[in-house]
Parts: structure tokens; sequence; C-alpha cells
């Protein structure tokens, strides 16, 4: 577990109390915190409970999504094709609800009942704010699922205490906010009011929602091979968003020109939209995109990876026996790269450190061999299961030095944003004594 893991899962908590199902609640909800006849220990009793109901709820998804599929069935839950495919379809529906096209009252009436609920609670008592905590969760799912989902798949990784850690950092996240300002309720009265700027979020939320659709669509397509979403696809599709989110946001300003009712501050977010989609499109003709590479299906082919002697060496794919047959013949060690097909890591590590010409030519001195372990099938089964009974982990991504008789000479697990750390592990795998990250 990183800390850019933890990091990301804190900052979009406090990013998912800007949307459009949050914000507006800030101050309803506050307002319930108010104490009968000014009962101070109530009065700060209830935040921490409701608080703790926002934890809780998360951290209960978290548990479950561990309980369920254990460590090995994470990896298989974040490339699962029916998963990702139905977590396309809610996306879509959320997307759909934003955008005022699809209306899902459920959670409104869940929300009314668990009012009634608190409401009616004795004075005191703590279930009416873990309720109201629980509930308010669930009818923020709109807005936060693009949030809360990409934490999951990010966390399905092999370990079944990331989910866990990171929904217990995103809710703590989440909830800081509604507890302080219970704590401090005058300051409420200083954050902006609901607006016009609200519906514009709800529609660039919704555009985001789709855009994550077609990354878990993606993942179904690079795990069944179907060969339609491919990188060139996905970055069209998202380019194409963001000229569309660049259309909305500019579309009063020809009538305010016209009025001579414009600002120049208004023009930047439609400039910046614009850059956006430029730029993605710069990606079509095969340039690296390595800030968002990691969530990009792999570009077609397999790169070649140039050797210090001016040679190449091609990636065998879910062939350890053929790896090892080659190392014997010509004399090299094994490099071997267990990876999945939706790892956003492994893609990572693939586009910003594989890359790298000093790595490239300390991977071109071993036979490359690259195991994937999320994969449909039994082929993929037996590899994840070689992982875990050869290092004790199925996380990815993991990396090793095999001797060509497969005893394992070294290993490196994880995302390492230090080419000088991977090369020095490469280095120390081709040194006789063993030596482990």
């Amino acid at each position: 577990m990183s800390v850019g893991f933890l990091w990301l899962a804190a900052t979009t908590g406090l990013l998912s109390l800007l949307t459009p199902c949050v914000f507006p609640m800030v101050p309803v909800t506050i307002a319930y915190f108010a104490a009968p006849n000014g009962d101070r220990s109530l009065s700060l009793r209830r935040p921490f409970l409701f608080g703790l109901g926002i934890v809780a709820t998360f951290t209960v998804l978290g548990l479950s999504l561990a309980a369920i599929f254990g460590a090995a069935g994470l990896n298989r839950f974040a490339s699962d094709p029916w998963v990702n495919l139905i977590l396309a379809a809610l996306f879509l529906v959320f997307a759909a609800n934003l955008f005022g096209w699809l209306a899902t009252p459920v959670p409104w009436q869940l929300a009314n009942v668990a009012d009634r609920v608190s409401r009616d609670a004795a004075p005191g008592s703590s279930l009416g704010a873990l309720i109201m905590g629980a509930t308010f969760t669930l009818t923020s799912v709109t807005c936060t699922a693009p949030f809360v989902g990409t934490l999951l798949v990010l966390a399905s990784r092999g370990s079944w205490a990331t989910p866990v850690v990171g929904m217990i950092v995103y809710s703590t996240a989440f909830a800081l906010p509604f507890v302080l300002l219970a704590l401090v309720p005058r300051s409420v009265s200083r954050l902006p009011r609901a607006g016009a700027w609200m519906q514009t979020l709800r529609v660039l939320i919704g555009l985001l929602e789709i855009g994550a659709a077609i990354k878990f669509v993606s993942n179904t397509d690079m795990v069944l091979g179907w060969g339609i979403f491919t990188r060139n696809v996905v970055l069209l599709s998202w380019s194409t968003l963001a000229i569309a989110g660049a259309l909305y946001l500019g579309r009063n300003i020809p009538q305010r020109v016209q009025r001579q009712d414009w600002r120049l501050g208004e023009l930047a977010p439609v400039g910046l939209s614009l850059l956006l989609a430029a730029w993605l499109a710069s990606g079509l003709n095969g340039r690296s995109l390595p800030q968002i590479e990691a969530f990009l299906p792999p570009a077609a082919g397999t790169p070649a990876i140039a050797s210090s002697g001016g040679e190449s060496s091609a990636w065998m794919l879910n062939d350890y026996q053929g790896a090892l047959n080659a190392a014997r013949s010509s004399g090299k060690l094994v490099f071997v790269d267990f990876t999945g097909y939706t790892c956003t890591n492994c893609r990572w590590m693939e586009a910003n450190i594989f890359s790298r010409p000093d790595v490239a030519a300390e991977l071109g001195q071993f036979v490359l061999s690259r195991l994937y372990t999320d994969g449909d099938g039994e082929l993929y089964e037996r590899q994840q299961a070689f992982q875990e009974k050869t290092f004790g982990t199925v996380a990815l991504p993991l990396y090793a030095v095999m001797a060509p008789d497969g005893k394992v000479r070294a290993t490196f697990s994880g995302l390492s944003r230090n080419p000088a750390e991977f090369i020095a592990f490469l280095k120390r795998g081709r040194e006789p004594r063993v030596a482990s990250r």
C-alpha cells in the first residue's frame, strides 16, 4: 500500500464534498445537528456520530469487498468482465441522472425514512445520528461513485487490507468537514451558495462518469480480447468528452459577447477544456502520455526492449517455461513481470520506468517474461497460484529475477517512482547473492 494511494484516497474524499449531490446538503445537514434546549454535550456528540456513520458505511463496503473476494480474488474482481460491464452501466445511469435525463428517487426515499427514524429517536440517542450518516452516504452515491469506484478498483491489487484502509481514509476526509462545521455552525454562512455553478458542475461530473464508463468497458475489452476499445478509441472518446465540456462551459458566451457583458476569466475554463482535448488527441499517433498512461489500454503490439549491445529482446507473454528454456540456451537470467490487464500501477511502471533508456538497457540483459494473473481462464489462475506459492503474495505488480533453474534471485514489489532504485534491483538480481526488496 503506497503513500500515493493514501493521498489519493484523502484527496478524492475532499473533492467529493464539492459535488452537486453533497455540497447543497451541507447547510441542511449542519442544521440537523442543532441540539434542543441548547444541550452542549448533545450538539457535540451528534456531529461525531454522523461522521462515524459515514466512515462506518464506507468501511463496511471495503470490508465486504475484501471478505467476499479475499486476497487472491481481489485481482479477479478488478478484471472480471461482468463486474466491469456492470460498473460501466451504473456509471452511465449516474451520468444520466446528473444530466436530468433519468430520475433516481430511491435514495431520497431512504433519506426521508432515515430522517423520520432519527427524529423519532430519544433525545441524546446515538442511533439517529448514525443512521443519518449512513443514509447520507447512500444518497450521495450518484456523485461519489466515480471517486469510490476508482479507489476500489485501484485497491483491488491483491491485498485484502488495501480497500478497507482506502475507504477509511476516503470517508474520514469526506466526513471531517461536516464534523468541523457542525462544531462551528456560524462558519456555514461563509460557504458559497449553490447556484448556476452547481448545475454546471453536475454536467461536468456527468461527463466524467461517462469517461469512467468507457474505461471500465475497455477493461472488459482487454480481458476478452475484443480489440474494439483500443488505446486510440479511449483517447478519442475522452477527447470528445473534453470538447463537449468546453461547449457546455461556453454555451452562453456568444450572447454575453453580443451584450458586451462578459469577462476574460469566463473563457479560461473553456480554454482549459480545449487544451485537455488537444492533449488527449496528441496521443493518437502513439505519443506517450505518462500522466494518464496507467489508465489507458496498452498500445497495440508488444514493444521491444533495446539492450546495451544494440540487440532487442521481446517479451515472452504467458510462457514462463519457455522463458526458462530461453535463459538456459542464452546463458541469461529471466526477468518476470507479474502484471494484470487492469493493473494501473503496472501500466504506470511500463510507461514511465520501463520506457527509460537506462532501464531498458538493463532489461535487455534478461530474458523477459510477462505473466498476466487476472485474466479469464485456467492459464491466469495457474499463473496467479504460481505467484502466490513462490512469493507469498498475489499483489501486482511484482517483479522477480529468476535463474534458469527457477530459483529466485531477487524480487521487487509495487510501484516505484525512482528509476535508480529499480535499476539497482536489476543489478542486484545479476549478482550471485540473493537480494530482495
